[in-house]
């Protein structure tokens, strides 16, 4: 199993018509041979999946890539859920450069970000 660091950033909208990428989250997942999420390999390297919330003129959040059922959240502060930040249908997305996904943020909007690096950072 690889563990894998992932980099999204803003992706272009109405408000941001040619993205942000001083907006994101770079994390660290299990992914499996079809670029997905893979649920089981998470399991055992929850502790090294981490995650990094980045904005411009706000401070960096540090968190953790949990997975609940069938979902992915940003975990922020433990014990709690109110911090979460849910991934939008992230077991069904393949997570490679180029595509999007969507995360709905401490704000409760529901925003679309690009997928803009993906490479291999251990083997466990």
């Amino acid at each position: 199993m690889t563990l894998s660091f992932v980099r999204l950033e803003l992706a272009r909208s109405k408000d941001f018509p040619q993205g942000d990428s001083a907006h994101g989250y770079e994390f660290t997942a299990p992914l499996d041979e079809s670029s997905h999420l893979d649920a089981n390999a998470w399991r055992s390297s929850k502790q090294r999946c981490t995650v990094r919330r980045f904005s411009r003129g706000v401070a960096d959040e540090n968190g953790m890539l949990v997975h609940v059922g069938h979902g992915w959240h940003f975990d922020y502060v433990a014990k709690s859920r109110d911090d979460d930040e849910a991934l939008f249908k992230l077991d069904r997305h393949v997570i490679k450069e180029g595509e999007y996904v969507s995360i709905t943020e401490h704000d409760g909007v529901l925003r679309t970000f690009k997928v803009t690096i993906v490479h291999g950072v251990a083997n466990a």
